[in-house]
């Protein structure tokens, strides 16, 4: 009993919307509110930040061999310049580490303009050293928030309900779409 019991804490422990013990970050000298460790950003990053050596060993290959659907993509296209993004992701999270080298890809192909998109990197306990993820209810990683003309219009938690571009395009397009945990 107690081996499965470990099991199970064990399994949830590695999930990104799991709480794991806490870690210590250290403190990066540069004025935006970033901190890192070798595995780990936290705080309001740039893209940039995701092609370092620490994070493009699993970024490259996902942005490079992604493909997404003519379909899809032609509806994001059609509709994504109507947005603006606020993601929350972790650079420790497998799900995060999984989708967001797709949605930029996807915002690229789509002519999108990153200057648009805010990205904030959270801790293992899905916290930023402000509290700034409280007032938009983060609990898993990744969190991507679509605002269209300064309200909220749709998110993707986590991981898709079909493909992943396939649940961008129903949410830039206005169609039905319900995240993994609503």
């Amino acid at each position: 009993m107690k081996l499965l019991l470990y099991s199970i804490l064990l399994i949830a422990a590695t999930n990104c919307g799991g709480s794991p013990q806490t870690e210590t970050v250290a403190s990066k000298p540069e004025p935006a509110a970033q901190e890192e460790q070798s595995d780990m950003l936290v705080g309001k990053i740039e893209h940039e930040d995701l092609q370092q050596a620490a994070f493009s060993g699993w970024y490259d290959p996902m942005y490079k061999s992604f493909k997404p659907n003519d379909k899809a993509l032609k509806t994001i296209k059609d509709n994504i310049n109507d947005y603006d993004i606020l993601m929350f992701m972790g650079t420790w999270c497998a799900d995060s580490q999984r989708e967001v080298p797709k949605l930029y890809k996807i915002l690229e192909l789509s002519d999108y303009d990153l200057e648009r998109m805010e990205v904030r990197a959270v801790t293992e306990e899905k916290t930023l050293p402000d509290d700034g993820q409280k007032e938009f209810d983060v609990i898993y990683v990744p969190t991507i928030i679509f605002y269209k003309d300064g309200e909220e219009a749709g998110r993707f938690v986590e991981y898709p309900q079909e493909d992943f571009e396939d649940d961008i395009a129903k949410i830039v397009s206005g169609k039905e779409y319900k995240h993994s945990y609503e």
